[in-house]
């Protein structure tokens, strides 16, 4: 708290009060943390406290990134390999989307649907990506196909869990008023079901979107010739830990772009998300 000495009570308070309030604040405080962050990795690089084989200089980081910049990596372009990676993300995504919603709101809406189909969600849901990625090599080869597949479960499980848990809160009254004014079961589904489902879904598509990039690089393991993960992993063999902190960092950026689109849309489309 700021003491006024000469009167002996709180000075600027409501000025400081109105700061935190400031959408500015957050922000602020996050470019504080970044630029901390920043600030020791360059000291602990600059009076080489770790092996910079471990942790190299932020200005080797840099070089590194604008030499993947100008001239790629491996024989293909920087914007090939992101390319690469989202096409593999997006096509996964996109199947996610298509069946997980339907599906999460028909168990959420139908026990038995629920009791058939949860088994199967549960038994795989917890296995680490790269238990069943030979597998699915096995059975869809060493392509894209299967890199796709991966990354498709590992965001099913996810999303189709919070439309189950988004449809399964809504109020039965809700349901009831309804029907009770001449809904049918296509109306009961787009105009009531769909919208207070929708809080829980973004939130899942937010959760299986993460799950499925932190997955990429398990997915480009295999035979892959192109993407950041592979990138990253190929850099890794060559010790090239410049490579490999732009390359992550790379990675890093485009997943807050990513969450970024998502938060916007989710702003967009459910204005009335938390204020029910």
């Amino acid at each position: 708290m700021l003491i006024n000495t000469s009167l002996g009570k709180p000075a600027n308070r409501p000025a400081l009060e109105a700061w935190t309030r400031n959408k500015a604040y957050p922000l602020s405080l996050s470019c504080i943390a970044v630029l901390t962050l920043l600030f020791l990795w360059w000291l602990v690089t600059k009076w080489q406290w770790v092996n910079p084989l471990f942790i190299p200089a932020p200005e080797k980081v840099w070089v590194a990134f604008t030499q993947i910049f100008q001239d790629g990596y491996k024989g293909s372009s920087l914007a090939h390999h992101i390319l690469d990676s989202l096409f593999r993300l997006g096509s996964a995504f996109a199947l996610a989307l298509i069946t997980a919603i339907p599906l999460g709101i028909i168990s959420g809406s139908s026990l038995t649907i629920r009791s058939l189909v949860d088994p199967f969600i549960e038994f795989y849901r917890p296995l680490p990506p790269l238990a069943y990625y030979t597998m699915l090599v096995l059975w869809l080869g060493i392509g894209d196909s299967s890199k796709i597949a991966l990354l498709y479960l590992a965001a099913f499980a996810p999303l189709y869990i919070a439309v189950v848990a988004g449809v399964r809160r809504i109020s039965i009254d809700r349901i009831h008023a309804a029907k009770s004014l001449g809904s049918n079961k296509r109306k009961l589904f787009i105009y009531v079901l769909l919208p207070s489902a929708l809080p829980e879904i973004f939130t899942g598509i937010r959760t299986a979107i993460g799950v499925s990039y932190t997955t990429l690089v398990a997915a480009e393991m295999v035979a892959a010739m192109s993407g950041i993960g592979w990138m990253v992993l190929d850099a890794s063999k060559f010790l090239r830990s410049d490579i490999i902190f732009a390359g992550i960092i790379i990675m890093g950026l485009i997943a807050l772009l990513i969450d970024s689109v998502l938060r916007w849309l989710e702003r967009k489309l459910i204005p009335w998300s938390g204020k029910e």
